[in-house]
């Protein structure tokens, strides 16, 4: 029998990443990224990636993949994340996944193929969304398909975009595309990182600080120098965006600090509400002593 497969799951800040180290430690395991921007290379502080230092000798995988300039897609990642986690597992190794993108983690383990695309009909789409904005997209995706419409926030222009598309191209609504609560491998298990909300906002507050106190504009710049500003994915990142604003003169540092914050809070806010809605999950409390434990157990109780 293959080794598990293992989903540490939560919002961001909620402590994923510590408790994913801890289980890689206890199962021999290797960790791989499913954070859509932590791919980027020089996307370090404002993603929260941890260093090399940090890793405790844990391999890891599908960090630093991609320039700012290239774009990422789901389908693209799920492929990436699936190889690589049948390769730790022919090892004999067990793939521990641990990030802050939802609909990452989800197209990886469950099941779920993608509809294809039009290359055509994506770039009048695009076009369309450059000249009435993403409000004016989401609204007729609403009139259309208002299931997919409640699971995309109206400034994703990306996804409404991608939505879009899939109806016009499949003729059908683009929920019905999306994952299904099926594990690809019944030998998965997720675990949910549980905090609460003032804890975890306080948590996100402190760590925006520290970023921008650890140079965090300086990253922005150096990237925008690499083409972040052209780039169809990474220059939509929480953190960048805002910081790109005060370099253009739009905005005051102190703004962009403050709408970082609650960009953040918010974004945690849907990851949360995301994952309460698969009764899958084992959760584990934050500041639970013995979470590893819990954890660990979840997983032993697969084999």
């Amino acid at each position: 029998m293959p080794p598990p497969v293992v989903a540490l799951v939560g919002a961001t800040a909620s402590g994923k990443t510590g408790l994913s180290l801890d289980l890689a430690e206890r199962l021999a395991g290797e960790v791989v990224n499913t954070d859509a921007m932590q791919v980027y290379r020089g996307m370090d502080i404002g993603t929260a990636k941890l260093p090399l230092e940090g890793r405790r000798g844990i391999p890891h995988h599908l960090l630093d993949l991609l320039e700012v300039t290239e774009p990422a897609t789901v389908a693209l990642f799920q492929g990436w994340a699936r190889e690589s986690i049948a390769d730790i597992r022919r090892r004999g190794a067990t793939p521990v996944l641990v990030g802050g993108s939802a609909l990452y983690t989800r197209a990886i383990v469950d099941r779920f193929e993608f509809p294809g695309t039009d290359d055509s009909l994506r770039g009048e789409l695009e076009a369309e969304l450059e000249r009435v904005g993403s409000q004016a997209l989401h609204e007729r995706l609403a009139g259309v398909d208002a299931q997919a419409a409640a699971q995309i926030q109206p400034d994703n222009g990306r996804r409404v975009v991608r939505a879009l598309e899939v109806i016009a191209l499949t003729g059908r609504p683009y929920s019905a595309s999306l994952p299904r609560l099926e594990y690809a491998d019944p030998l998965t298990v997720q675990i949910g990182v549980d905090i609460d909300r003032p804890t975890l906002d306080e948590r996100i507050g402190r760590r925006v600080d520290e970023m921008f106190a650890s140079g965090f504009v300086e990253e922005v710049e150096a990237l925008l120098a690499r083409g972040l500003a052209e780039g169809r994915t990474a220059n939509r990142a929480i953190g960048y965006r805002e910081v790109v604003g005060f370099l253009a003169g739009d905005r005051t540092l102190a703004e962009a600090i403050e709408q970082t914050k609650t960009a953040t809070r918010r974004f945690a806010r849907r990851q949360d509400s995301w994952f309460r809605k698969d009764p899958r999950i084992v959760w584990v409390g934050h500041d639970d002593p013995a979470r590893i434990e819990v954890a660990q157990r979840a997983v032993e109780a697969l084999v």
